[in-house]
């Protein structure tokens, strides 16, 4: 049986050890995300896995609520956050799909490589513009394979079912756009780096 924070638990320590696979595009990203920045920005970043990005953003806001459902990343990322002496970044360990049940309202949220891995994305993304701010910023680097490679659809599938692999939802890019929009949604910048299957995409409230 497939349990998210079984499977991330298991992958966390070589996640960590993984280097980011186009630096120079994660860099770019950082930077257009704090474009949308103040020093008194409060910050969410869902599936924040091993606190990279949460770190890397934390002296440009006031605060960050990191959160992920996996313990052992989130170990990771706060012995991160200690070595970097980073005091306004709390990790904490909360289901995505259920940020419905959160009573505080953000001026930015982030949620990078976690779309695609969710049981339904436009229901947590319903939720992502209900928690933001009027004017918000909704913030997302998403993995969009596409339906037609069926053979990974099919090896994927399996390693689910026993509980091996994460849940992977196949989508477009012009899928996940218009997912975003139905939301409420305008979308502000869009930007696929080249030889990427991650889309980046701003959207404003």
């Amino acid at each position: 049986m497939y349990k998210p924070d079984k499977v991330w638990n298991r992958f966390a320590k070589r996640y960590e050890k993984s280097p980011v696979s186009n630096e120079e595009a994660y860099q770019k990203k950082l930077e257009i995300t704090r474009s949308y920045f103040t020093p008194e920005s409060e910050v969410l970043e869902l599936g924040c896995g091993t606190g990279t990005t949460a770190v890397a953003h934390a002296p440009f806001v006031k605060q960050i609520l990191a959160i992920d459902v996996s313990s052992k990343m989130l170990e990771f990322a706060e012995n991160k956050a200690k070595a970097a002496g980073v005091t306004n970044v709390i990790f904490s360990r909360a289901n995505i799909e259920n940020i419905s049940d959160f009573e505080t309202t953000y001026d930015v949220i982030m949620c990078h490589s976690i779309l695609h891995l969710l049981e339904d994305k436009q229901a947590v993304i319903a939720n992502v513009f209900q928690l933001l701010k009027p004017g918000g910023v909704f913030v997302s680097s998403t993995v969009c394979i596409g339906s037609n490679n069926a053979f990974l659809r099919a090896l994927l599938m399996a390693g689910r079912r026993i509980g091996l692999l994460p849940l992977v939802r196949f989508f477009s890019v012009e899928e996940l756009a218009e997912s975003i929009t139905d939301a409420g949604f305008s979308i502000d910048s869009q930007w696929l780096p080249e030889k990427s299957d991650a889309v980046f995409i701003v959207a404003m409230k």
